[in-house]
């Protein structure tokens, strides 16, 4: 009697044991997309080869390594001074959310884009695109620029980094009335001369990154 009822005991353990199943998560791989860092209340400079190029304030930046392409994330909005190789500010851009792409050097901004260079060139728009590699901004939404001279607007827009040299097609806008009448003749033809020189400086790009 004595062993029938140590076998029923074995079994059963036997079985209770088979029964149990394992609640394990599954391991981290390098594929997983994990910040490598996140930080809140940003304010710091970032340089590149030892000069400094722009100053970011945020109220969140993440770095993350393993996403591809591997980008900083400011979801929550990103404010930029961007400086010249003697510290002096050359524009103020801010946005609502935005990408820097870190290998390419490309930043994508987007929501309530907004420029304001030291010239008082003011830019609005809902996205756009800043290649430092290539060093110029462009934009495949409406957007409109505003300088001391007139107001332009578009569905294209292309302009250096520093937007002395700019490009809007398919626009409108408002001129100068020498730009229409014919007054200021000299001035009229010093505009147009400017305007052809940027549209040939700045051809229109067709494909998006």
């Amino acid at each position: 009697m004595r062993r029938l009822a140590y076998l029923i005991i074995g079994i059963c353990l036997f079985a209770a044991c088979r029964e149990q199943k394992e609640h394990t998560a599954p391991a981290i791989t390098d594929r997983d997309s994990v910040a490598m860092m996140t930080s809140y209340g940003v304010n710091t400079l970032i340089s590149d080869s030892g000069v400094i190029k722009y100053r970011i304030v945020a109220e969140r930046w993440e770095v993350n390594q393993k996403r591809n392409p591997s980008r900083w994330i400011f979801e929550k909005g990103v404010f930029l001074e961007q400086f010249d190789e003697n510290l002096h500010v050359l524009s103020y851009i801010q946005c609502d959310t935005a990408n820097y792409y870190d290998q390419k050097r490309l930043w994508e901004l987007h929501g309530r884009v907004r420029i304001l260079t030291k010239d008082g060139i003011r830019y609005t728009s809902e996205q756009l695109y800043w290649d430092e590699s290539k060093h110029e901004l462009y934009s495949h939404t409406w957007s409109k620029l505003v300088t001391p001279e007139r107001t332009l607007e578009g569905r294209y827009f292309r302009s250096d980094e520093k937007m002395t040299r700019y490009y809007v097609s398919n626009s409108s806008g408002s001129f100068e009335r020498g730009d229409l009448t014919g007054e200021d003749k000299e001035e009229s033809k010093a505009d147009t001369s400017r305007t052809i020189m940027r549209q040939q400086a700045m051809p229109q790009r067709t494909s998006q990154p």
